[in-house]
């Protein structure tokens, strides 16, 4: 259950930092509420996570994933440049996530 409400706050912080682009410097209504909303699921939902999952895995993994997804999405979407220095960090952020998992995700 922790694993599904994480995967939930990060699907929310994806969509609030993908309305934040579209937002304008918080001039345009609709994204500026998508993002305050976006924002406001995603950290109720991993402080729920928290509860039963350790600090330090559940942030590896929703910051990580949330990084990666967003810079994939910049990349597939929005047409931020694709190169290979790019495509490696992404690379690299996982591989750090599920090296810190590798530690043990006790709480």
């Amino acid at each position: 259950m922790a694993y599904l409400m994480l995967g939930c706050a990060i699907v929310a912080e994806v969509l609030a930092t993908t309305s934040m682009k579209y937002s304008d410097g918080f001039t345009r209504l609709w994204p500026t509420l998508g993002t305050a909303a976006g924002y406001l699921v995603a950290f109720a939902l991993l402080a729920q996570t928290l509860r039963t999952m350790s600090v330090g895995t559940a942030y590896a993994i929703w910051s990580g994933v949330g990084t990666a997804a967003i810079a994939v999405i910049g990349m597939v979407f929005i047409g931020e440049a694709v190169n290979a220095a790019r495509i490696t960090g992404i690379l690299l952020v996982i591989a750090g996530v599920v090296v810190l998992n590798l530690g043990g995700g006790g709480h």
